[in-house]
């Protein structure tokens, strides 16, 4: 009878599977989503681990390299609302790729012309995409994405990321392109695929919500979707436009700064930035800049930490694609507060490897695989849940301004840790772990206890789950309504 019960369950999910692949592949989305991927986060994973491989380039410019990142990152992540809101998700994705390439450019010639000035602006451009490019990336997929599919196809992102990684560790490998005399070619190999999106991408359609709810064109909605997905009526999927469009005639566009003095998203805006916090205080972006030296403090031999690290990419571009098969199965509230549990247990686990590191020639190597446990565990819990979370927590009105908000509060984080995690490796060792431990705990809680579950509903629904959230007997509404009393 077991064995039955089984059985079935394999059938099931193997149906739901082909059914998923179906859908994808049906229209023209699957095409849109591989392009869009290559073109938007594929960058910001290729340039935060692109450097990151033990040659003697990155130990001469890392510094000049990381810190002129985060800047045009941060510059691309506030202008994110003026150009998209003016060009739309497609042109604003084209726009971001042609400067991606002048980017390429400028860094190629740089090394003739000898001018650490083209450096500096190449890199800053190269930030700015990063910036710009994941947030436009995120809304172009969240708004071209039926409801049954959003957390599928907004994982995409995150599993382009993680190709990105890959890629900049093995183009930084010395027997490629990791070479001193190569080290301006490596940083530009991103830009063949913005050359190619900048050919593919004005021949793919348009965002679907961006069209009805912000053009107010519905029959190029409709059009969009049937190009996407197949032919259909698509009236389920047009109604929730509609609802959501009608809800924004009554409450207009903010700006960030509006956005932040609305109580009636006060929730919304919390649980983004603290999941936000808790991802790149949890030890994850250190992992990715510095993947070299943890392993160097881990024991790691330096002659076979490059293929750790290569390893490593290859686990994270996996359980990321695992994720997205099981992200509209389990909820997103288990991927996070179950990912955050086994993290911060990871760190512990770390911790004490690292301390006994000298006891025992395979201590080290625990350590390695607890640290991949805890990349695995990311990478399938709050990494793929977060960028679909982020894409349902505000409706088309807010969207915008609470990209630039997350923007740049990510770019900052990446910033201030870029500066100080060195610091503190080199003050507290292998304690410094412990930290990403209690910052992983954190999220544990606050996702297990605060965050709502939000598959399968519309964004409308989610909104007013979040301002059903009480502490203490109290919302952030009544809280208002009681200081105007």
């Amino acid at each position: 009878m077991w064995s039955v019960h089984i059985h079935c369950k394999i059938h099931t999910r193997k149906d739901k599977m082909e059914s998923l692949l179906r859908q994808l592949t049906h229209g023209n989305a699957m095409f849109l989503i591989i392009i869009l991927g290559f073109g938007g986060t594929f960058h910001n994973g290729y340039h935060n681990t692109g450097l990151s491989s033990p040659s003697p380039t990155i130990t001469m410019i890392w510094s000049l390299i990381v810190s002129l990142y985060a800047v045009g990152g941060l510059f691309g992540a506030t202008t994110v609302k003026f150009v998209s809101g003016r060009l739309g998700r497609k042109k604003a994705m084209i726009a971001n790729s042609f400067v991606a390439i002048m980017a390429a450019a400028i860094m190629l010639m740089s090394k003739s012309a000898k001018s650490y000035e083209m450096i500096i602006v190449a890199r800053i451009l190269h930030g700015y995409t990063a910036g710009l490019g994941w947030s436009t990336h995120m809304m172009y997929l969240v708004e071209i994405s039926p409801r049954k599919l959003r957390g599928v196809v907004s994982l995409t992102a995150v599993t382009f990321a993680s190709l990105g990684k890959l890629s900049g560790r093995l183009f930084g490998l010395s027997e490629i392109l990791g070479r001193e005399e190569q080290w301006n070619i490596v940083l530009c190999v991103p830009a063949c695929f913005s050359v190619l999106q900048v050919i593919v991408l004005p021949f793919l359609p348009e965002a679907p919500r961006y069209l009805f709810i912000e053009k107010g064109d519905d029959k190029a909605c409709k059009k969009a979707l049937q190009s996407l997905w197949g032919k259909g009526d698509y009236k389920e999927e047009m109604d929730e436009m509609l609802a959501e469009q009608v809800a924004i005639e009554s409450a207009p566009p903010k700006s960030p700064l509006e956005l932040l003095r609305d109580r009636t998203v006060r929730w919304q805006l919390m649980t983004m930035s603290f999941i936000q916090c808790c991802n790149q205080l949890s030890g994850i972006t250190m992992l990715s800049t510095f993947s070299f030296d943890i392993f160097l403090e881990a024991g790691i031999p330096r002659d076979q930490i490059r293929y750790v690290t290569l390893g490593l990419g290859v686990s994270e571009i996996i359980i990321t694609i695992v994720c997205g098969l099981l992200i509209e199965h389990t909820g997103r509230r288990p991927l996070f507060w179950g990912g955050y549990g086994v993290m911060s247990a990871t760190w512990v686990c770390v911790t004490v490897a690292l301390s006994l590191k000298d006891s025992s020639q395979w201590v080290p190597y625990i350590a390695a695989a607890l640290i991949i446990v805890f990349i695995l565990f990311f990478c399938g819990g709050p990494s793929g849940a977060g960028a679909t979370l982020n894409s349902e927590l505000f409706i088309q009105s807010d969207r915008m301004a609470a990209f630039v908000i997350v923007g740049i509060q990510r770019w900052l984080c990446f910033a201030v840790l870029g500066l100080v995690f060195p610091f503190l490796i080199n003050a507290l060792n292998s304690y410094c772990f412990l930290l990403f431990a209690f910052v992983s705990l954190l999220g544990c809680l606050y996702t297990f206890f605060l965050l709502p579950e939000t598959k399968g509903k519309s964004l409308l629904e989610i909104c007013e789950e979040f301002k059903a959230i009480t502490v203490c007997g109290q919302s952030f509404l009544e809280k208002r309504e009681e200081t105007k009393l």
